[in-house]
C-alpha cells in the first residue's frame, strides 16, 4: 500500500471520528432542550411547609448565658405540582433564637413525595447548654418576662425534582418557620396544653418561608 493511500485512510477515519463526535454532540444538547423544554412548560413550584405544633419540654436559661432546649415539633410539606414529585434527600432541622441556632441538627428520613401528596414529620430538637451571647441572654430574659419567646425552627438541605423517569439534579432548600411560643409571664395569655410533667403543647398553624 502506498503512502498516498495510508493518507487517505486516515484522513477517513478523521473524517469519521469528527461526524461521530458532531452527532454525539447534536445528541445532548437534544435532550438537554428537551429537558428545558419540559421545565419550562411544567414549571415546577416550590413545597409548602406549614409548622402544626411544638411541644416544649425545656426550654431553660442557667448562668452564665447557657440555654437548654428540647422540642418536638411537628411540620408538614405539601406538594403543590400535579406533574412533578419531589425527594427530600438530606433535611436537616434545627431552632434558631434571634439568628443563632439553640440546638443540634436533626436529620429527617429521606423521603419522596408525588403529586400533591402531604408529608408530615414530628421531630425532636434538643440542645444543652449551649452558650448564647449575653445580649441574647438579656433579650430571652425579657421575652420570657412579657410571656412570649419567638423561635425559628429552620430547615436546610437538598431536594431533586422528578419528572415522569427524568430525575433532576440536587437543589438547595431552605425553609424558616416562626413559632411565638408563651412560656408565662406578666402579661401572657397561655394558650398551650399540658401534656406531660413540665411539658406544654402549643398548636401554631405557622406558614413557613421557603426557598429553593
Amino acid at each position: 500500500m502506498s503512502a498516498k493511500d495510508c493518507g487517505h485512510h486516515e484522513d477517513e477515519r478523521k473524517k469519521l471520528h469528527r461526524h461521530l463526535l458532531a452527532a454525539l454532540l447534536g445528541f445532548i444538547i437534544l435532550i438537554l432542550f428537551i429537558i428545558l423544554l419540559i421545565y419550562l412548560i411544567l414549571r415546577p413550584t416550590k413545597p409548602h411547609f406549614v409548622l402544626q405544633d411544638a411541644t416544649v419540654y425545656g426550654f431553660n436559661l442557667s448562668s452564665p448565658n447557657l440555654l437548654t432546649t428540647n422540642i418536638q415539633i411537628t411540620i408538614s410539606s405539601r406538594n403543590p405540582n400535579e406533574r412533578i414529585g419531589i425527594y427530600y434527600d438530606r433535611v436537616d432541622v434545627y431552632a434558631s433564637y434571634h439568628s443563632q441556632q439553640i440546638t443540634l441538627p436533626t436529620l429527617l428520613p429521606p423521603t419522596y413525595q408525588g403529586h400533591k401528596d402531604i408529608a408530615v414529620w414530628s421531630p425532636f430538637l434538643n440542645g444543652d447548654t449551649v452558650p448564647v451571647a449575653p445580649y441574647l441572654a438579656v433579650s430571652l430574659n425579657q421575652d420570657q418576662f412579657a410571656g412570649t419567646v419567638l423561635v425559628n425552627i429552620k430547615i436546610d438541605g437538598r431536594i431533586r425534582w422528578k419528572v415522569g423517569t427524568f430525575v433532576s439534579g440536587k437543589y438547595h432548600l431552605f425553609v424558616n418557620c416562626p413559632a411565638y411560643i408563651n412560656f408565662g409571664g406578666k402579661n401572657n395569655n397561655n394558650n398551650g396544653v399540658a401534656v406531660g410533667a413540665g411539658a406544654m403543647k402549643y398548636q401554631l398553624i405557622m406558614d413557613c418561608h421557603v426557598d429553593v
